[in-house]
């Protein structure tokens, strides 16, 4: 879907983007990344799609980078699947009180204990319930996963979302080696409201990092009967994405049978037609 992907240089000929809004601290580097926020304190960015994505089942796929030169830092960054776009707020950089799907990756703890962090949750917005900023989102979470070293990584670090409607919703990293997805989380019976936009922001406060977005890959997907939603095997290299694939076109035999069978009936209606013809002559004679 080229309205929801991005790819190098980003911006049109015009220094414009023809699917994409971007704003508050955003700055785009044409040859590198999108840069939502800089390594600075109270940093605030986002970049959002223009159109609406309406794929049923869709798969998107991040490469994004988390870095810095302190010890401390934070905030993060997050991934937006909401009915609203484009509004800068408290959330990683977005609006509070979002309808839709909100995936944060979270490099700074706040106050959960007995969790590893960076923590990367998926929530569910209704509209009305606010983000627990307090406890890092604990009151608000769908499911999640710790992944430690998806900070200053040495490879490209990667976030696979998968969605299909009403029968699930999975996230897969890659940060611990190149080619190798983590199995992050996998909900069933998962429902995303019909018309969304996709959106990336990334906020930081008195400690800081740069959150920057390298590419986004968005598919839409086609799944075999009865094959989504089922438990996938999660061992090394296991899954592949383009084990959903697009519909094929099928039935081409029957088709032919069809077409031959046409055939040979019209042939055999022009050999009665002229038959006919010929005996009605012979009768006249």
């Amino acid at each position: 879907l080229r309205t929801h992907s991005l790819v190098q240089p980003y911006l049109d000929s015009d220094l414009q983007s023809r699917w994409w809004d971007f704003g508050g601290d955003t700055i785009i580097r044409a040859d590198k990344h999108i840069r939502l926020s800089s390594d600075r304190p109270s940093q605030s960015g986002w970049i959002y799609s223009r159109v609406p994505l309406t794929a049923t089942n869709w798969e998107i796929e991040v490469e994004f980078d988390i870095n810095g030169q302190g010890n401390l830092f934070g905030d993060g960054f997050a991934m937006w699947v909401t009915t609203d776009r484009a509004q800068q707020g408290p959330v990683f950089g977005n609006k509070d009180l979002f309808e839709g799907l909100g995936i944060f990756f979270d490099t700074y703890k706040n106050n959960r204990p007995g969790v590893v962090f960076p923590y990367v949750m998926a929530m569910l917005g209704d509209g009305h319930t606010a983000y627990d900023q307090a406890h890092d989102g604990k009151a608000n979470e769908l499911a999640g996963c710790s992944a430690r070293g998806l900070r200053n990584a040495n490879i490209p670090t990667k976030a696979r979302v998968t969605y299909f409607q009403e029968k699930s919703l999975r996230l897969e990293l890659m940060y611990k080696k190149e080619d190798e997805w983590t199995p992050c989380f996998e909900v069933p019976g998962v429902k995303l409201p019909g018309v969304t936009y996709l959106g990336f922001s990334a906020e930081t406060g008195e400690l800081s990092d740069n959150h920057d977005i390298v590419k986004v890959e968005t598919k839409n997907l086609y799944s075999p009967s009865g094959a989504a939603g089922t438990p996938k095997d999660y061992s090394k290299n296991a899954y592949r994405p383009n084990q959903y694939t697009k519909k094929e076109g099928g039935g081409w035999g029957w088709f032919f049978l069809k077409f031959v069978l046409f055939g040979l009936a019209v042939t055999g209606a022009y050999v009665g037609y002229t038959m006919f013809r010929a005996n009605r002559r012979r009768d006249r004679f």
